[in-house]
């Protein structure tokens, strides 16, 4: 009991890491039983009936009035880019691409966000972060050529790899307007919020881009995918949140964002055991390369 205190943010924060690492095999799941953006919808509205109540709990839901149209307008921004965005190319992606190998591609995501506010908000870059950057990307590329570095210059990439590239940048788009406009809001509102306006603009595009039936198709899809969707729902949004949120109280955002490195890492163990996916040498050696290489980002943004 006496070690709780001292280490429940740190387990926590590992089970943020499982979880989100557990949503890979579980959209990969979704994305070969539902239609893509009917299965990202119902994966937000779900989502959204946990993290309203959970807002108003927390007393942010009055805030919400006096926000300037600015403020509203960055969240519709972030919506659509961060949740329309990132959940369609996910999903999309996860039709065509193993569970694990797209958990690796994702390492770029901080190495772009990195690399853009160095350019818009002339944030600096210190060897260290420059050394961990330039390997999680040699990693990444090891990942998406197979091994092969030369053949992605002939445009050898196939469809999957490129809508996972997609979630990469829809992720640094989103990262970045929630620096430029929504400064000064707290996580959990920004989190809801996102998420609603999202989930709403998902089902209005599977509407236009699937038709009606996609949404039929998707509630009768089978059991296991409505468990791998309820579990994207409320484990890997909700729970996870709420743990990563408790670990950034505790311990500080920089501390806190150190655990997203072991993501990819849990997604491709998860996916090899859940699914029964091959680790290829070039996966393993990529990955190794790429998870190191953000491990080490992170400890150069902590050096001053």
């Amino acid at each position: 009991m006496q070690l709780n205190p001292r280490f429940g943010p740190h387990l926590r924060l590992i089970g943020m890491a499982v979880l989100w690492g557990a949503s890979w095999p579980a959209g990969r799941i979704i994305a070969q039983s539902m239609p893509p953006l009917a299965g990202a919808s119902l994966r937000f509205l779900l989502a959204a009936l946990v993290l309203i109540p959970w807002l108003y709990w927390a007393g942010g839901l009055q805030q919400l009035k006096n926000w300037s149209a600015q403020r509203w307008l960055g969240m519709a921004a972030a919506g659509a880019t961060g949740v329309l965005g990132y959940a369609a190319f996910f999903l999309s992606g996860l039709q065509h691409l193993p569970a694990g190998k797209a958990a690796l591609v994702i390492t770029l995501n901080p190495v772009m966000t990195l690399l853009m506010a160095a350019w818009i908000f002339k944030e600096r870059l210190n060897t260290i972060i420059a050394t961990g950057m330039a390997l999680a990307i040699a990693g990444a590329v090891v990942v998406l050529s197979h091994g092969q570095p030369a053949t992605l210059l002939q445009g050898a990439m196939g469809v999957g790899e490129l809508l996972i590239l997609g979630c990469v940048v829809c992720w640094v788009l989103y990262t970045l307007i929630g620096r430029w406009m929504l400064t000064g809001v707290d996580a959990l509102s920004t989190t809801t919020v996102t998420s609603t306006i999202g989930a709403c603009m998902l089902l209005a595009a599977s509407l236009v881009v699937e038709g009606p039936s996609a949404m039929a198709s998707a509630v009768h899809s089978g059991t296991t995918a409505w468990i791998a969707l309820l579990f994207l729902a409320f484990g890997a949004t909700a729970l996870a949140y709420a743990w990563y949120f408790d670990g950034v109280k505790a311990l500080g955002a920089g501390a806190a964002s150190g655990y997203i490195t072991l993501v990819p890492l849990f997604g491709v163990l998860i996916s090899a055991y859940w699914l029964g996916e091959t680790i290829d040498p070039p996966m393993l050696l990529g990955g190794a390369m790429a998870i190191t290489g953000t491990a080490i980002m992170n400890w150069g943004r902590t050096r001053h």
